[in-house]
């Protein structure tokens, strides 16, 4: 495990320190155990250099109180960076989810020489008016609203509504794993300490230099989206394909807003073909 200066981000790594490095980037109040080990081992079995990092305010990186977040999404794209520098790497493949999707896009702008390659799911285009696109579902917007009576104090109340959330997200084509999902965010639950300070990341703001600035994307991108995503739809996938030169769009049929395990043969296969045409 590695921390950075100023914010201390924690990373872990694996494979091969000289393969060509990949950084993943995480999305809202998600520490980076949601990049799930056996993908990250399944990844760096192709070749890669695996690093995943738990964002401020979430796991084991520094936290702040909750309310008033003292930093910004660039702040977070510098974070990125400072990881690659923390271990010693120039250049590397760059993949972020949901709210990490846009840290990523942010990461390849702010820093073009940086970044190899960059892999976008579930997200939606940075610095761009998406108020055209399908929003995130009715349903989801009210099992959404629920937060505000969770007490994020109490463990049992946190838990109970993050499997909610879990299922609520999900991909309509596979069956939803309960008990997994339970265990797994109790282990997050307790080795973050709670998630209150995570609920931060609803109130970052940032990124305004980038409005309108996307067609200047560097780095080759690939958008990877389930058509059941009830967060982002789909069209918010297509739209940052739109925006960016030889972009490509691969759709997850089914796929929810989730890394679903019956999925990552051919999300990993996406990844790693993007990577190398790089």
């Amino acid at each position: 495990m590695n921390k950075t200066v100023e914010a201390e981000i924690v990373s872990q790594a694996f494979g091969d320190p000289a393969h060509p490095a990949m950084l993943l980037i995480m999305g809202a109040m998600a520490s980076m155990l949601w990049w799930p080990e056996a993908l990250c081992r399944k990844l760096a079995g192709t070749g890669l250099f695996v690093i995943r990092y738990d964002n401020r305010d979430t796991g084991l990186s520094t936290k702040y109180a909750p309310g008033e977040p003292p930093y910004s999404f660039d702040d977070m794209a510098d974070d990125a960076i400072r990881v690659l520098d923390n271990h010693d790497i120039r250049k590397a493949h760059v993949v972020g989810m949901s709210m990490g999707g846009m840290i990523a896009q942010l990461v390849a702008l702010k820093h073009p020489s940086r970044v190899a390659s960059l892999t976008v799911i579930s997200s939606s285009p940075v610095g761009t008016d998406t108020s055209h696109l399908p929003g995130t579902t009715a349903a989801y917007m009210e099992h959404s609203a629920e937060g505000a009576d969770v007490d994020w104090s109490d463990r049992g109340q946190v838990i109970d509504f993050i499997v909610k959330d879990a299922h609520a997200i999900a991909s309509t084509m596979h069956p939803f794993d309960e008990t997994g999902t339970r265990a797994f965010v109790e282990q997050d639950y307790d080795r973050s300490g709670g998630f209150l300070s995570a609920t931060n990341h609803f109130m970052v703001k940032g990124g305004e230099d980038w409005k309108g600035r996307l067609h200047e994307m560097k780095a080759p991108l690939l958008v990877i989206h389930g058509t059941s995503d009830p967060i982002f739809p789909v069209e918010h996938g297509a739209a940052l394909v739109d925006a960016v030169a030889d972009a490509r769009l691969v759709r997850i049929e089914g796929g929810g807003h989730e890394l679903h395990p019956d999925d990552w043969t051919t999300i990993v296969a996406a990844i790693v073909a993007h990577t190398l045409a790089t």
